[in-house]
């Protein structure tokens, strides 16, 4: 399917949604969305922002198109019970599948409760960021294709009883599968590792002190916890065979060791590979007002998830602002990301029977891992979009070439009226690569996107964006490019 072909085949799915929903009614249970976009650049790649934080349904290469349609079903009952559920198929060009389905989910929920089956686009992540404005979470964002799984929990704060509204709560627990192992056989180069049927894990827990209407302050504490486990893992030979080479446990004791991660001495890992953050945030509300510092700290393991190797060094901090209503500005956004030290460089598990015994636990390999290679699904990584993921690497490898990073980000955006709004991007990131493989001398990447849509009031529905983007840099290289995005959006049903 040639890029002219997708522009063309959307243009006439989006033309005939839009004249079966002139006569829809203002409240519908069904919800329709058919999108198409195309981007083209002049460089080695695409610019970051054109491929970073867009749930995997983007490209690196410099040419790429895709299309997407899905519809939406939700209804309400009575004593707090609702059902939604979705389906969303994409496919295009220069992507890292012609064709996929890119949600497929139902969610019932009784009153804050939700559960949640399927693949699905989730913002609400543990420590709440700007999806348009932040350069994402460390651990779990918007940057790669969602994992179909089942997830329970309080996606919103819930307050606490008898605390006088001044203590609320939040959180889940998650299994999944990830769905990439075709793409990484495909993908992997000879004689490299690559996996197949990885399961998925995680759990999140935050809480908020504060009560708005007797303080302006808002007080969020808490933590999230991943892991990968089970699966099998491969290796592609020289001649394009595939071998065997271990199959991990995926019985029930496993999901329960991937709940509660357990070590049986302190020379041994634990079963799969677990990661998280410990995340924290400080709100305070003056009128229109708004003005939030964040905090979210990575670990790797327990040598950062607590204060044994001295204070933190690795993480992420931020601060957005959102102004008073006006035409022009309405929310700003600074943040600072550090994964540099990964308690330094030094790691010894100890020799059993030497004295002493005892273990180093540094080199922490963000986002890499010994048996599970890395962090990532369909190659993009599941954490900061300003960490390039495998899909990056020529020569098949499934690791992350640079995770020790110093980067600055801003991003603004703007409404100036109800036709128009904008948003502008701009990153400086310093890569050092990794402890194992460190670059050859430290690189530096600027990556920027102008953004703007269009919404015209006397056509429903339909929205158009352009966006502009920049990379200067000698890690990613060079890039200038264009994406336009056309957008029909509706309802229909009774």
């Amino acid at each position: 399917m040639s890029l002219k072909s997708v522009f063309l085949l959307a243009f006439s799915i989006n033309a005939f949604t839009c004249l079966s929903a002139q006569e829809q009614k203002a409240s519908t249970p069904f919800s329709y969305r058919v999108e198409t976009s195309v981007s083209v650049a002049d460089g080695r790649y695409a610019p970051l922002w054109f491929t970073a934080n867009r749930y995997g349904l983007s490209s690196q290469e410099p040419k790429s198109a895709y299309l997407r349609a899905g519809v939406q079903w939700q209804k309400e009952w009575q004593h707090g019970w609702r059902v939604q559920a979705g389906a969303d198929l994409a496919g295009g060009k220069n992507l890292t599948a012609d064709f996929f389905v890119q949600q497929a989910y139902m969610d019932v929920a009784w009153k804050a409760i939700k559960m949640s089956i399927g693949s699905k686009e989730r913002n609400g992540f543990p420590l709440e960021k700007d999806v348009r404005l932040s350069s994402g979470m460390m651990v779990e964002g918007a940057n790669a294709r969602p994992i179909p799984q089942v997830r329970v929990g309080l996606p919103e704060y819930l307050t606490v009883p008898f605390t006088g509204n001044w203590l609320a709560l939040k959180g889940h627990i998650a299994y999944g599968l990830c769905t990439d192992g075709n793409w990484q056989e495909e993908f992997a180069g000879a004689d490299e590792p690559f996996l197949k049927d990885v399961l998925y894990h995680s759990k999140s827990l935050m809480l908020r002190f504060g009560n708005r209407e007797k303080l302006p302050l808002e007080l969020e504490i808490g933590l999230l916890d991943i892991a990968q486990f089970g699966g099998k893992r491969y290796v592609k030979n020289a001649d394009g065979s595939i071998k065997l080479l271990k199959k991990y446990p995926a019985g029930l004791k496993s999901f329960f060791k991937a709940l509660v991660p357990a070590q049986e001495s302190t020379l041994q890992n634990v079963e799969g590979n677990h990661s998280g953050s410990w995340n924290a945030a400080l709100s305070y509300y003056a009128g229109e007002w708004k003005i939030r510092a964040y905090m979210e700290h990575f670990f790797e393991d327990h040598s950062q998830m607590f204060m044994e190797y001295g204070m933190w060094k690795d993480g992420q901090l931020g601060l957005e602002v959102t102004l008073p209503r006006n035409r022009w500005v309405n929310r700003v956004l600074w943040e600072g990301l550090g994964t540099k030290d990964q308690t330094g460089p030094i790691l010894y598990d100890g020799i059993a029977g030497s004295f002493p015994e005892f273990q180093i636990s540094g080199g922490d390999n963000y986002f890499n891992n010994g048996q599970y290679l890395a962090w990532q699904h369909w190659g993009m990584g599941m954490g900061n979009g300003l960490i390039p993921g495998p899909v990056y690497n020529d020569d098949g490898t499934m690791l992350f070439k640079s995770t020790r990073v110093k980067a600055h980000h801003i991003g603004f955006c703007g409404e100036p009226d109800s036709e128009w709004n904008y948003r502008v991007l701009a990153s400086y990131v310093r890569h050092w690569g990794t402890y194992p493989m460190p670059l050859d001398k430290v690189r530096k990447q600027f990556s920027s996107m102008v953004e703007v849509s269009y919404c015209p009031r006397k056509w429903t529905g339909w929205s158009a964006t352009l966006a502009f983007a920049m990379d200067r840099g000698n890690y990613l290289g060079n890039s200038m490019g264009a994406m336009l995005t056309v957008r029909k959006t509706g309802g229909f049903g009774k």
